[in-house]
């Protein structure tokens, strides 16, 4: 059976994702940011779950907490790297400490822990890391700006690092859901305040559409727990996996518009480089 360390898993994918692999009857060590969430996951499986509280923030407690685990629980086989959260709000109207605090959670929290294992994973040649992105680490949409960025950066570094480790026996795939029933667009969103009458008609009926989808998207956390579970037991698992007929959507239609647009500016991309040298 496999350990997994999933972080964030108080509630939506990283819950769902430790629900399904202790139904499996592997090992979760799932970290936690309050004390007092720790006792309902332990009890999801009192033998099988472990808890540690951790923020993803403070990365210089990620590489001894991941010692302690290899060294009292055993080898990790599974990173997930789950913890993170959303914001909305324009680029103008949003601080850039917001953008430091989205990226410490989504990115560098992720990193230190991928950093973490890697050593482990590499010395025993195998391994597999999971980093949940979105499909909006693909495409974009107005008022989501810094969670884009944070998304796209995980994304680069994600696909990147399977390119560095794959001949050692470790896998890495972005795993980029779609609209699903979590906390996303509820609770877990941070949304800046409105203060710039010039995006009032672009910005109010988007935030209050994303508010009223809340609950009711098309997306079900236990169906992509099942899909993440078919993923990591693949032999040759794809560097993405997008989860969700929208995300398949969306992110289909980026692509089209990004090949018409390299299409339409074709022969400017091509003007830049040096004249071909006259071989006659």
């Amino acid at each position: 059976m496999r350990i997994w360390f999933i972080t964030g898993v108080s509630s939506g994918f990283g819950r769902a994702i430790a629900t399904a692999a202790l139904g499996a009857g592997d090992t979760v060590v799932g970290s936690l940011r309050r004390e007092e969430d720790c006792a309902a996951f332990e009890a999801l499986s009192p033998e099988l779950a472990h808890r540690v509280l951790l923020d993803v923030t403070q990365d210089a407690a990620i590489p001894p907490l991941v010692e302690r685990i290899e060294r009292e629980i055993g080898p990790i086989d599974v990173l997930v790297n789950n913890a993170g959260y959303g914001h909305e709000g324009l680029v103008e109207e949003s601080t850039i400490d917001e953008l430091r605090r989205r990226f410490d959670v989504n990115v560098f929290g992720a990193v230190a822990a991928i950093k973490a294992v890697l050593p482990f994973m590499r010395q025993r040649r195998r391994g597999r890391i999971l980093n949940i992105t979105s499909m909006g680490g693909l495409m974009t949409l107005p008022g989501l700006a810094y969670y884009h960025g944070s998304k796209f950066a995980l994304e680069g570094i994600s696909e990147s690092l399977g390119k560095e480790v794959k001949h050692l026996g470790i896998h890495v795939t972005a795993v980029e859901p779609g609209s699903f029933r979590t906390d996303w667009a509820g609770r877990s969103m941070v949304r800046a305040p409105r203060s710039i009458a010039d995006y009032d008609a672009l910005m109010d009926p988007i935030r209050a559409k994303r508010e009223a989808i809340s609950g009711h998207q098309a997306g079900d956390p236990v169906r992509l727990a099942a899909a993440v579970l078919k993923l990591v037991d693949a032999q040759d698992p794809p560097a993405h996996l997008l989860l969700g007929s929208d995300a398949s959507r969306f992110v289909s239609e980026k692509i089209a518009s990004l090949q018409a647009e390299f299409s339409t500016w074709h022969a400017v991309t091509h003007s830049t480089d040096f004249p071909a040298p006259d071989v006659n």
